[in-house]
Order: structure tokens, then C-alpha cells, then sequence
């Protein structure tokens, strides 16, 4: 099942549900974290809520995304309660990438710190019997406010030195007012980042780590594919510039995503009742690894089987403010 959220020709927010390749309206809800709320309040599962509430009449979601009527399929009612974060050395291949990024930055050692915290995953990340496995790399990216819709555009900051996609899947959550969280589903998402950055210095990594990301268009409700292949691509003046396969699900991971949960969500702070989280699970596939440097009017596309429609956002760089512009902080 996939739900995703749009605005009707008459301007009102609604729930899709598509399965079997048919999209219909889910009645009575105008957002799928009312329905999440709603099916925690009732202690039933989503899909049950939502065969309880039925469904009304067909839309055409290409339509509405060509339109520009697709939403993000998460939108908070306050942003600061969204939090956007993701972990990266997850993915089989991607150590590989990140390795090279940064021995070429002048790594004088032979193993790296991305290979040694790859390798811990290797060993440690798939624990068995309801153990806890070693714990992951982990990274903040901001909250709802740096959440970009399906088909809107990526802003790159001024300052930035890269503006490079980054081919995920993340995990839609929302925390009960008990303080457990509850996973919605499953989502494409463009976990945006600035590689060059990066590059210079590990250490630069949060830094790097600081800008948008999408998700969407469409969240799969249910268990996540174990072996999931999909299709990263960069395009040009209507062009396909770049293109490659990128695989993930567990079978393609060095981690469970079960233990990448439990290290997010073992800490308090992310167990606050009704915060929302979108956290990214790792890719192993970069453009820029490619040595492909994105400008303004890239169209970034992110497309897998099980997730429907594909992620697209084009590319803006923010010209507003100068690079150098100093930050003036005003005293009180």
C-alpha cells in the first residue's frame, strides 16, 4: 500500500492511497499524519484505519504531480517538530566511495575512519536473537523547515562548494504520547548533501550534512523490501547527464534497519511525544563520485519499483546572498 498527499483541483489537502496501480481518496482525512494520530489513538494498524474509514473516488497522481499538486507525504503542523536526520555507511558499496572522497583529501593512513566504522557495521550491525548491534555513523540535517516537497526546487546555499544528490530510503515516524515511536512507512528521499565539503576534512561532515532534503512522493506502508533496486539520475537542458542502479534494503546493508532505529531512537530527546522524524539510511551511489559537479537546473530523479512515482526536484542555488556575506549577529 502507498499513500501519498496532494491538493485536489479544488484546493483542499487529501490522502491517496494507491494499490494495485489504482489511486483513490482516503475519506475523511486531509493529512496522513491526522490518520497516523488516529490510528495510534485506536491502537490499530494504518492500513486497518484506513479500510475502516473507506476510500472515495479515483485521481490521477501523475497529474497531480505534474501539476504541482504533490505534497511531501509528511508535513508537520509546527517544522521545529520534524526532525530530518540519516546515517551513512550503511550500504555494502559504500565505503568504497567514501573512502576514496576522503583519501584523496590526503588521508595519510591506509584505513580511514569511514573504513574502520564500515567494517564495525560488517561485524557488528546485524546482530541476531533481539540483540543490540554496534551503533552506526549518525548525522543531523535540520527539521521540517529543510523538507522540500516532491517536484519543488533544492535550494544549495551560496556558500556551499557542492550541490550533490544522495539516493535513500527513510524512515517516516511519529511518536506516541507515550513516547514510543511508531514507523509509518517507508520513502524515497534526496538526502542532498555538499561532498566537496565533506572532502576537505572528516570533520566537516555535519557541516556538509546542513542542507534540504526530499521525500516522496509516495510512503510504503509495510515492511521494507529486503533487496530494493532503484534508479538515481541527474539531468540536463532535458537530458539524462548522469545515471545509475542503486540497490539497498537489508540485503544490500551491513546494518538491520532495526538497529538503526534503535540507535536513533535510544536517545530521550527523540522519543518526545508527538515530534516527527525522518531519518535516511545510507546510499552507496553519488554523482559526484562520478566526478559530476550539478549546477543550477539540474533535475535531480530518484526512482524505485516499490516506492511509486519518482522523486524529482530541480536544483536552485541560492544567489540572494553573497558567499562571503558575514552573519550579523545583533546585540540586546
Amino acid at each position: 500500500m502507498l499513500l501519498s498527499q496532494i491538493v485536489d483541483t479544488s484546493g483542499s489537502h487529501c490522502v491517496v492511497m494507491r494499490q494495485d496501480n489504482e489511486a483513490r481518496i482516503v475519506l475523511g482525512a486531509d493529512s496522513i499524519l491526522t490518520l497516523a494520530k488516529r490510528a495510534m489513538a485506536k491502537t490499530m494498524p494504518l492500513a486497518a484505519l484506513i479500510e475502516e474509514q473507506g476510500l472515495g473516488e479515483i485521481v490521477d497522481l501523475e497529474a497531480a504531480y505534474a501539476e504541482g499538486r504533490m505534497l511531501a507525504p509528511i508535513v508537520p503542523e509546527e517544522p521545529s517538530r520534524l526532525h530530518l536526520t540519516g546515517t551513512g555507511l550503511t550500504h555494502l558499496g559504500s565505503a568504497a566511495t567514501r573512502n576514496a572522497m576522503h583519501q584523496q583529501a590526503g588521508a595519510e593512513e591506509n584505513l580511514t575512519d569511514s573504513m574502520k566504522m564500515f567494517r564495525l557495521g560488517l561485524e557488528g550491525g546485524k546482530p541476531q536473537g533481539g540483540k543490540t548491534g554496534v551503533q552506526p555513523e549518525w548525522f543531523y540535517k535540520g527539521n521540517g523547515h529543510a523538507l522540500v516537497a516532491p517536484g519543488k526546487p533544492i535550494i544549495s546555499p551560496g556558500f556551499a562548494l557542492d550541490a550533490g544528490e544522495e539516493p535513500e530510503i527513510a524512515g517516516i515516524y511519529i511518536v506516541s504520547y507515550e513516547g514510543v515511536p511508531h514507523r509509518i512507512g517507508f520513502a524515497l528521499a534526496n538526502e542532498f548533501s555538499d561532498h566537496v565539503t565533506e572532502r576537505q576534512n572528516y570533520l566537516y561532515l555535519a557541516h556538509s550534512k546542513l542542507r534540504p532534503a526530499s521525500i516522496g512522493p509516495e510512503i510504503l506502508v509495510g515492511d521494507l523490501p529486503a533487496h530494493v533496486e532503484g534508479t538515481s539520475r541527474v539531468i540536463r537542458n532535458g537530458a539524462v547527464l548522469w545515471e545509475k542502479p542503486f540497490v539497498s534494503g537489508e540485503d544490500n546493508m551491513s546494518h538491520t534497519v532495526a538497529n538503526l532505529e534503535h540507535h536513533h531512537f535510544k536517545y530521550e530527546i527523540f522519543r518526545k511525544p508527538g515530534d516527527i522524524h525522518v531519518h535516511m539510511f545510507g546510499t552507496a551511489t553519488l554523482s559526484f563520485a562520478d566526478d559530476i559537479r550539478t549546477q543550477a537546473g539540474d533535475i535531480f530523479e530518484i526512482e524505485a519499483a516499490p516506492f511509486g512515482l519518482p522523486l524529482r526536484n530541480p536544483l536552485t542555488i541560492d544567489t540572494t546572498r553573497p558567499a562571503d556575506a558575514p552573519v550579523t549577529v545583533a546585540k540586546l
